[in-house]
């Protein structure tokens, strides 16, 4: 979870840094954090329509510019060639319910976040979609100092 909050600190979003980190069979395959697409002016530049607008969290996606952590991740695996096809993603916050549907078309398998996100239909998908999710504890035994047990996507997920 370390290296998905290192990538946050990339982000260029006035509202929430994300970071997120795909990883397979020990192998670290895309990181992603949110911002405008590339080329395009950053938020911190010229400010939060949804901000301005009062929009909460977790609604109205469309009026947001950035493009969220997860979909990097899965952009930059896909620019790149690589598959991300039975991996897992490790995200600073749960996924919306786009980039929820965007990880079960993409083949993820385990999510691991440290922060909720208030999306029930996302929730909802992933379960149905049999994708398992499961909250980061920062007191987890080994995660922190044992950079094997960080790319373990396979064991110890539950929901």
């Amino acid at each position: 979870m370390s290296m998905a909050e290192l990538v946050s600190r990339r982000s260029t979003c006035l509202r929430r840094q994300v970071g997120a980190v795909i990883v397979k069979e020990k192998r670290l395959l895309a990181t992603g954090y949110n911002g405008a697409p590339s080329g395009l002016p950053h938020c911190l530049d010229i400010g939060c329509m949804r901000e301005k607008l009062k929009v909460p969290s977790g609604e109205r996606h469309e009026l947001c510019r950035a493009i969220h952590a997860e979909q990097n991740a899965l952009v930059q695996a896909a620019s790149f060639g690589v598959s991300v096809r039975g991996a897992v993603i490790y995200s600073t916050t749960y996924p919306c319910s786009l980039c929820a549907k965007m990880l079960i078309n993409a083949g993820i398998t385990g999510i691991i976040v440290k922060d909720g996100y208030p999306d029930k239909m996302a929730s909802e998908m992933l379960e149905q979609a049999g994708i398992e999710v499961r909250t980061f504890k920062d007191d987890e035994k080994g995660i922190s100092e044992n950079y094997d047990d960080l790319l373990l996507p396979d064991e110890g997920l539950k929901k």
